[in-house]
């Protein structure tokens, strides 16, 4: 590993200014050359799949996957990471993408009071929060969840976009991501019953008005502390990626996390504004899954889980109507996009057997994980937050207790955590 200098440049202090690392953020490289053949056959697909579910299913639909091709689009390119974010804190104390995160929490938290505190909806729809139940399943399951992406390399997000872009080893960690999914669905009655208090919605306590100013009074002591928590550990930089310059840069990435931010709250908005839900991933891990068994010659309808409200629609109806399928498609096909458009495209081959392991095992404890907690780190976390649901803020905090777990595991596998000495976190 390259010994990191510390920088003893003084430079602009406060809040809003970079938090200090041990070296100078590293360059971008150039970006590589336009891969054409993803590009050509990821487009294809992405006009061919919108037209088809517009014309079977109807224009929301088509929306819904459009609003999954731009999720993917903003993901890939500015490599917006929960895994590698809370990776980055836990171990070196470089708060960057934890900060991130509180500008993607705060924007979304803005747009949906705006929507749901005026009932503002499209397609017939009235949007709602997302709230979740408080108990042993959330804080067992995000804390599984958690050790899962620490192994599995990714989140429930991370894992679409990085599968988008023909990473192998990520194709494994889906794999067992959805095989962890259904097994949780088909076990449902082990686990339904665990002890749990109905959800709290500060809305219902504080109005509208008062959940925004709450949550975002909450979200700016977080990125306070992590400034501070920074400027004190002073760890190293986050590494770049390949980035083309001026006006290229908004097709060819590598975009700023905060734009990254911004486009994810506006394109989660969206999906609330047409859907009259927050933007999800794992429940249609389970159907794909439960689906899969189905035509196996399973019986997945005579599943406790798939006889509850709302569940038995979604296994009754077109897979390609589901709109948490057609956001997941949309992100892995407009991640493609984006990393053929940014050169990056490509199929890794030779994955280690540890790695590997690892990769399968995370996937399972993730689906596990996000059925047992209601959701993932974008439909409990992001949507519970969000939402001025408390559900997210445990979520958020148990999976914090469970990237320390994780990261101890991480090297039985033979994967790195970032070090203090490290040139790169």
């Amino acid at each position: 590993m390259t010994t990191a200098v510390r920088q003893d440049q003084p430079g602009p202090t406060g809040l809003l200014a970079p938090a200090p690392t041990s070296a100078p953020p590293p360059k971008s490289p150039p970006v590589p050359p336009v891969r054409r053949i993803p590009l050509l056959l990821s487009g294809l697909l992405a006009l061919a799949l919108t037209g088809y579910v517009c014309s079977a299913h109807g224009a929301a639909t088509g929306v819904l996957l459009l609003l999954g091709l731009g999720l993917g689009l903003a993901l890939f390119h500015s490599r917006f990471g929960f895994t590698s974010a809370w990776r980055q804190l836990v171990a070196v104390g470089n708060g960057t993408g934890l900060r991130a995160h509180t500008l993607l929490l705060g924007t979304t938290a803005t747009l949906f009071a705006l929507l749901i505190g005026t009932g503002a909806g499209l397609f017939g729809t009235v949007p709602g929060p997302s709230a979740g139940r408080l108990g042993v399943g959330l804080l067992l399951g995000s804390f599984l969840f958690a050790i899962g992406m620490q192994l599995g390399g990714a989140c429930a997000s991370g894992t679409l976009f990085a599968v988008g872009s023909g990473q192998t080893s990520i194709v494994l960690t889906l794999g067992g991501f959805i095989a962890g999914a259904t097994l949780a669905a088909w076990q449902f009655d082990l686990w339904k019953d665990l002890p749990a208090l109905e959800p709290v919605l500060l809305a219902d306590h504080l109005g509208w008005f008062g959940s925004w100013g709450v949550t975002i009074a909450a979200l700016a002591a977080i990125a306070w502390v992590s400034h501070r928590v920074q400027a004190r550990r002073n760890p190293p930089p986050i590494g770049a990626v390949p980035s083309a310059r001026g006006a290229a840069r908004v097709l060819r990435g590598s975009w700023p996390l905060a734009v990254g931010a911004l486009a994810l709250a506006l394109l989660g908005a969206g999906v609330l504004l047409v859907s009259g839900g927050a933007w999800g991933v794992t429940s249609a891990f389970s159907l794909w899954g439960s689906e899969l068994v189905g035509a196996l010659g399973g019986d997945p309808a005579s599943w406790t889980w798939w006889q509850q409200p709302g569940n038995a629609e979604m296994l009754a109806g077109p897979v390609l109507a589901d709109k948490t399928t057609l956001t997941d498609l949309g992100i892995m096909i407009g991640a493609a996009v984006a990393a053929a458009a940014g050169g990056t495209w490509t199929l890794h081959r030779g994955v280690p057997w540890r790695t590997a392991s690892a990769a399968v095992l995370g996937g399972l404890l993730m689906g596990i994980g996000a059925r047992l907690a209601g959701g993932c780190n974008i439909g409990a976390y992001l949507a519970g937050i969000a939402s001025g649901s408390l559900h997210g803020w445990i979520w958020g905090a148990c999976a914090l207790v469970g990237t320390w777990a994780g990261l101890r595991l991480r090297p039985a596998f033979g994967l790195a955590n970032p070090k203090p000495g490290d040139g790169v976190c």
